[in-house]
C-alpha cells in the first residue's frame, strides 16, 4: 500500500475496538523471529497495547541491543508503525497485529520475553465491558509461560481501577513475585498518554513485578 495511504487509514481509525468481536477472534501463524530481526537472540521487550507505537521506537533507538515488539489490535496502526520503523531504519522494532489477550502465546515462545509493558490499556469502564479489558484471568498463566525467569513486568494507567485490577490478577498466580507500587516509570521512557497526563496533572498508577526465578 501506498505510504501516503498508510497514514490516512491510521489518522481515520476509531480509539476503541472490540477484541471480542468474531473479526479478531480468528487464530493466527506464529512468526519467524529469525526472519524480522537480524539476530533474535537479543533480549526481547513486548509492549502489549501498544497504540501508535512511538514508545517501541524510541525504546527501539535507546536500547539497540535489544528486540523490541509492539502489539496492536488496531492494524492501520500497525501498518503505519511498520511504515515508521521503515522510515527510521530500526531493525530491532516490529509491530504486529493481534489480539494479544489470544495469540500471545502462539507469538512467542515458552521462556522468551524479558521485558514486558502493559501501558494504559483501554479501561472499557462500563462493567458489562469488562470482559473485553486486555488482561484478562485466562491471559495470565500465558503471560508466565511466555516470560523468562527473571523478567520485568511494568503497567502504568491512568485508571486506577484498572492497574489494581491488572496487579490482582497477576499477584495471584504463584509464578509472580508481589506486585509493587511505584512513583515513577521505570523504564524512562514516556508514552504518548504518559505525557499528557504529565501536562493536565493526571495521576498515574504504576506498578512492577518480576517472573520468579524457581519456575513457578
Amino acid at each position: 500500500m501506498d505510504p501516503r495511504a498508510i497514514r490516512e487509514r491510521a489518522e481515520r481509525i476509531r480509539q476503541h475496538v472490540n477484541p471480542l468481536s468474531q473479526r479478531y477472534q480468528k487464530p493466527i501463524c506464529p512468526l519467524d523471529w529469525g526472519q524480522i530481526f537480524p539476530d533474535p537472540h537479543r533480549p526481547l521487550h513486548v509492549d502489549m497495547g501498544c497504540g501508535p507505537g512511538r514508545f517501541v521506537l524510541n525504546l527501539a533507538k535507546r536500547d539497540p541491543d535489544w528486540n523490541v515488539v509492539g502489539l496492536e489490535i488496531r492494524q492501520p496502526l500497525v501498518d503505519r508503525a511498520n511504515l515508521w520503523r521503515q522510515e527510521q531504519g530500526l531493525s530491532n522494532a516490529y509491530f504486529v497485529f493481534t489480539n494479544a489477550t489470544l495469540h500471545l502465546g502462539t507469538l512467542f515462545a515458552p521462556g522468551t520475553i524479558q521485558r514486558l509493558t502493559i501501558q494504559f490499556p483501554d479501561p472499557w469502564f462500563k462493567k458489562r465491558h469488562h470482559k473485553r479489558r486486555l488482561i484478562q484471568p485466562h491471559v495470565v498463566p500465558t503471560l508466565a509461560s511466555c516470560l523468562k525467569p527473571g523478567a520485568l513486568v511494568f503497567v502504568q494507567s491512568d485508571v486506577a481501577e484498572v492497574a489494581l485490577e491488572i496487579a490482582q490478577l497477576l499477584g495471584s498466580h504463584p509464578a509472580f513475585t508481589p506486585p509493587q507500587l511505584l512513583d515513577h516509570n521505570p523504564i524512562g521512557i514516556p508514552t504518548e498518554r504518559e505525557e499528557h497526563c504529565y501536562q493536565q496533572g493526571i495521576p498515574v498508577t504504576r506498578w512492577s513485578c518480576y517472573r520468579r526465578l524457581d519456575g513457578a
